[in-house]
């Protein structure tokens, strides 16, 4: 299996400590070493780091928690590798431009038999189950003829994600910079901090973070995970088999 990382804000924010966390387990907390990926979304542009490297010895993933960049929608990923090879293509996060938006996907688990499933114009790159699902996904957007609203994202993301979750386990992240779009089968928990923002101390690093030195009392984010990132925090399981949308750090 592997591990997801998810982040809505309602203003620019750091995901460093968030990340560490998650780099951590890419090999070194934990067995997803065939890679990482991580996307930023910065206006309508994105920032694309990955390796087909351990996250937890990578120098790229090294760099990603040096540098203080600053999003409002994140997606991670470290990867067990059970369909296809270990090598950049089949890394995710996966990406796709469609109606002048960058769409990026991750999933967690494994889907046999989902290749059965017929595209529309999105095709695979790598060899995962993974990409192929994501690219059935995307034939649900190609129904619209303009940008679909975000509304019309969740539905289209929930009837894909339904289909889906018919093959096994189907733990899924989709953003298009808007709006983060999930989906929990099995593993996938949250937590939304705001004011009075405390101290957060990662599970399997030995990192701590004061949140209320590094934010504003209007700061809202709220973080995804597959598993908590921190042991002193409450941490919250998603709905199972319902879309759900973040939208600047609050769930709609």
């Amino acid at each position: 299996m592997c591990e997801l990382l998810g982040m809505s804000a309602n203003v620019p924010t750091d995901i460093r400590f968030s990340f560490s966390g998650l780099a951590v387990r890419g090999g070194q907390s934990g067995p997803h070493r065939d890679g990482f990926g991580v996307v930023f979304y910065r206006g309508k542009g994105i920032q694309e780091f990955r390796d087909d490297a351990a996250s937890c010895q990578s120098p790229v993933a090294d760099l990603v928690q040096a540098l203080p960049i600053r999003s409002t929608a994140v997606i991670a990923h470290v990867r067990q590798a059970n369909a296809g090879a270990v090598n950049l293509e089949n890394t995710h996060p996966f990406h796709r431009e469609f109606m002048g938006r960058h769409f990026t996907f991750a999933h967690n688990g494994q889907l046999p038999g989902v290749k059965k499933l017929r595209l529309g114009r999105f095709r695979p790159i790598g060899t995962t189950d993974s990409e192929h699902a994501f690219c059935y996904l995307m034939a649900e957007l190609e129904r619209f003829d303009r940008l679909p609203t975000v509304a019309q994202v969740k539905a289209a993301f929930g009837r894909a994600a339904k289909v889906l979750s018919g093959y096994g386990v189907c733990n899924l992240l989709l953003s298009d910079g808007r709006a983060l779009y999930c989906w929990r089968t099995s593993k996938l928990v949250s937590i939304t901090r705001r004011a009075p923002f405390g101290a957060a101390r990662l599970e399997d690093a030995d990192m701590t973070v004061d949140f209320a030195q590094v934010t504003t009392p209007k700061d809202v984010v709220t973080v995804v995970a597959t598993a908590p990132l921190t042991d002193n925090e409450c941490w919250t399981e998603l709905p199972l088999k319902r879309a759900c949308v973040l939208r600047a750090g609050e769930w709609h």
